[in-house]
Formats: C-alpha cells, structure tokens, sequence
C-alpha cells in the first residue's frame, strides 16, 4: 500500500513538471486537449491514493464491528456449552440439541454443608464413640437454564447463524480427548474470518487472514474452544470483550 502512494504521488508530480512543459513547449492548439487529460490523470491518481488510504480504514471499522456481533455470538454458544457439559457431562455438536437443551434442561440448586457421624469402625476399635467429618449435599431446587442465561430473551434459538451475513452458520464440534489417562469432554465453535466479511476487498481480507498482533485476532477464524487441548476461551483480544 505504502509502495503505491509512493508511486502516486511520484506520477502526480511528473505530470505536473508535464503539465508546465506542455504549456512551455507544445503548439497551442494542441495545449487544452492535452492539459485536460494531464489534469483528468492528476484526479485519477489522486483519487485512488486517497482511496488506497481511505478503504483500509473503512475496512478496519466494519470489520470491528462485525466481528464484536460476532464474538457475542461466541460467548452465548460458549455459555449454553458449558451448562450443557454441568447438566450432562459432555458438550454437544449439533445446534439443534444445544437449543432443545435450553429450552428445557435445569440447573440443579444446592447447598454443601458440614456434618459429622459416627465411624464404625474406629467406633469398634477404640470402644468410645468416634465421629467423622462429612459434607452433606441438600438439593434445594431446580432453575430452567434457560432463564439462568437469557433470561426474557430468544436470541438462543438462532445461536446457530453468524450475524451479519446471509444465513451462515457457525461450525460446532465436541468430543472428548485423554488427558492424565481420564477422557475429557471438548468443544469448538468457529467462523472463518472470510464469511464475517464476504462482501469486502478480497486482497484486505486476505491480509486480515495473516494478522499476527496482540490487538487483533490472529489466525483466519474467529473461535471459542478447541478440539485438541482443554480451553473454552475464545482467541480474540480483550479489547472485544472477555473471551474467558
């Protein structure tokens, strides 16, 4: 980019310095055809050099804003989740059962209370009564997941669409791996960066697919989870938002 406002303005001046021959050298019946088409080409170039810095800050504008509808989108399924694998001990890879999940699971309500009671066998040993220290687990009721996190809100039952785009649907995976030999539940939901901005300069979009920063999201996805190691935190910055 730099390279082409480089050569834009190097081209702006040379028809300048023309422009002023023209009218030094040039036979006068030619001078107003050829000054117009000097000047047409100083407006041309200039034009596009304005553009050349003017788009990639339009591009950088939706592209945050697009991208924070998207990460909210994230966090919801991320949400949904997680009280899915606390309900039934495992996440889900199909949006139709992470939505029926919602609509009808509950979480369970309890209470952890110290007690103690009477070892037998140390009882048996001793003669003297011997009491042990136990944790008691009272269930004091059930509250519908679906209130818990969306309270009056139906925005889960398209969790599934990538926002701003036409339809598109997030990928959804989840399974288990092996760690310290116990099987672990996983998941990831994603979004190529390419789908949220379909409808921009592919050769922005393409540098956009190569950011290496810590204010940007790297890589050329949008993502919460992972399938090959236990995470469920997304891997854009915070200056969108937690991602925890």
């Amino acid at each position: 980019m730099l390279k082409f406002i480089l050569i834009a303005v190097g081209v702006i001046l040379l028809t300048i310095v023309l422009i002023k021959l023209v009218d030094k050298f040039v036979p006068n019946k030619i001078k107003p055809v050829l000054n117009i088409a000097l000047w047409l080409l100083i407006a041309f170039l200039g034009y596009k050099t304005y553009m050349s810095i003017y788009e990639p800050i339009k591009f950088n504008k939706l592209k945050n804003e697009r991208y924070a509808k998207v990460i909210e989108s994230l966090i919801d399924i991320r949400d949904s989740q997680l009280a899915h694998r606390q309900v039934t001990g495992r996440f889900t890879n199909n949006f139709d059962n992470l939505v029926k999940f919602i609509d009808t699971a509950k979480f369970t309500l309890t209470q952890r209370r110290d007690s103690s009671v009477i070892d037998e066998e140390e009882t048996k040993r001793y003669g003297v009564d011997t009491y042990k220290e136990i944790v008691i687990v009272d269930t004091l009721g059930y509250v519908p997941v679906k209130d818990s996190l969306f309270k009056n809100s139906q925005r889960y039952k398209t969790i599934m669409n990538v926002p701003g785009t036409n339809g598109k649907k997030f990928n959804l995976d989840a399974g288990f791996i092996e760690q310290n030999k116990l099987n672990i539940a996983v998941f990831e939901a994603s979004v190529k960066k390419s789908v949220i901005l379909e409808d921009q300069n592919r050769d922005l979009v393409i540098q956009e697919n190569q950011v290496v920063s810590v204010d940007g999201v790297n890589g050329d996805a949008l993502k919460v989870g992972a399938m090959d190691e236990v995470k469920t935190i997304g891997n854009w910055p915070k200056t969108y938002g937690t991602n925890e």
